[in-house]
C-alpha cells in the first residue's frame, strides 16, 4: 500500500472532496502496473500514483472522470495487446482488471440555529462520522454542553455568517433557525455564496413568505429552486428527532445514489413551489 495515496485519500476526505481510486485488482501476463498498483483521480482531474502509465492510464483517467460525474464506480478489463480486438495500443501482451472506486465527499454540515432539530442532528451525525458545525446568535444555544461533537460552535449574527465560515468547506447548509427574518438574511446570503445543498425547515406559509421576499429582491426562481424545503425524506416525520432522522436518511441516500431503487431516487426530487408539504418549523 502506497503511503502517499493513503495520505492523499485522507486529506481529500478531510477536505470533504470526492475522488476516484483506481486499483489493479487482477493482472495476467506481462503488464506495467502490478497487482495492487493504485492511482487517485481528484475532482479537478489531477492525479497521484500510477497503474502503469501509457494508454491504459489515460483510459482509466477518462473512466474516473465519468465516475465522478455519475457518482458511481466500475470494474473494467483491459488487454494490453494491440493485436487483439479491442486491445489497447500496447505490446506488453498481458491483461489487467481495474477497479474504479468512486469515493463521495464526506458530509460536512453547517447548521444555522441551535434549536431542537439541530440538537437531534448533533446526536445522530457523530454516529455516522459526519462532520458538522453550528451557528446561532444566541450563546446559550450553541454551547459545548449542547453540541459536544461539533467541529465549531459559533455565536454569530446572521449577516456575519459568511465572514466567520467559509461556505466552500461545507457540503450542506441547513437553516433551522427560530426567527424567519434571520433565516431570510442567511438564505439571501447563501443563494449567491453557498455552492452545495441548501435546506430550509419551514411550514409552507413561512417558505412562501421568504421566497416572495427574495423574489422581490430580484432572486430568480431558478436560484430559489436550489433550496430544499421541506428537508429530509418523506417518512411522516413530526418530532425534532424524527425530522433529524429524515434529514440524515436523505444525506445517506445521496451518498449511495446507485444503490437506491427508482422510487427512492424520485422521492428526493426538489419540490416545486406548488408542491410544498408543511413541516413544523
Amino acid at each position: 500500500m502506497d503511503r502517499r495515496l493513503t495520505r492523499e485519500a485522507l486529506r481529500l476526505m478531510e477536505l470533504h472532496q470526492p475522488f476516484v481510486r483506481a486499483t489493479v485488482v487482477q493482472a495476467t501476463g506481462s503488464v506495467p502496473g502490478k497487482l495492487g498498483a493504485s492511482m487517485i483521480v481528484r475532482s479537478d482531474g489531477t492525479t497521484i500514483g500510477t497503474i502503469g502509465g501509457a494508454a491504459l492510464e489515460e483510459e482509466v483517467k477518462a473512466l474516473a472522470v465519468r465516475a465522478l460525474e455519475r457518482r458511481k464506480g466500475d470494474l473494467r478489463h483491459f488487454d494490453l495487446a494491440a493485436w487483439k480486438a479491442g486491445g489497447l495500443p500496447s505490446l506488453c501482451g498481458g491483461s489487467v482488471d481495474i477497479a474504479v472506486e468512486y469515493v463521495p465527499a464526506q458530509p460536512n454540515l453547517l447548521l444555522w440555529g441551535g434549536g431542537h432539530v439541530a440538537h437531534a442532528l448533533g446526536e445522530i451525525l457523530p454516529t455516522l462520522a459526519y462532520d458538522f458545525s453550528v451557528a446561532d446568535d444566541r450563546p446559550e444555544w450553541v454551547g459545548v454542553d449542547r453540541f459536544p461533537a461539533a467541529d465549531r460552535r459559533e455565536v454569530v449574527a446572521p449577516d456575519r455568517l459568511w465572514t466567520v465560515f467559509n461556505p466552500s468547506e461545507f457540503t450542506h447548509l441547513y437553516l433551522l433557525g427560530y426567527n424567519a427574518e434571520k433565516d431570510l438574511v442567511v438564505l439571501r446570503g447563501a443563494i449567491d455564496r453557498f455552492p452545495n445543498v441548501i435546506g430550509l425547515i419551514a411550514s409552507a406559509s413561512k417558505r412562501e413568505h421568504l421566497f416572495a421576499r427574495l423574489r422581490a429582491d430580484g432572486v430568480s426562481r431558478e436560484a430559489l429552486s436550489r433550496v430544499r424545503s421541506p428537508i429530509g425524506l418523506e417518512i411522516g416525520a413530526e418530532t425534532p428527532a424524527e425530522i433529524a432522522v429524515s434529514v440524515v436518511a436523505e444525506i445517506v441516500a445521496s451518498q449511495h445514489p446507485s444503490a437506491l431503487p427508482t422510487r427512492a431516487i424520485a422521492s428526493q426530487a426538489v419540490p416545486t413551489e406548488d408542491d410544498v408539504v408543511s413541516r413544523p418549523p
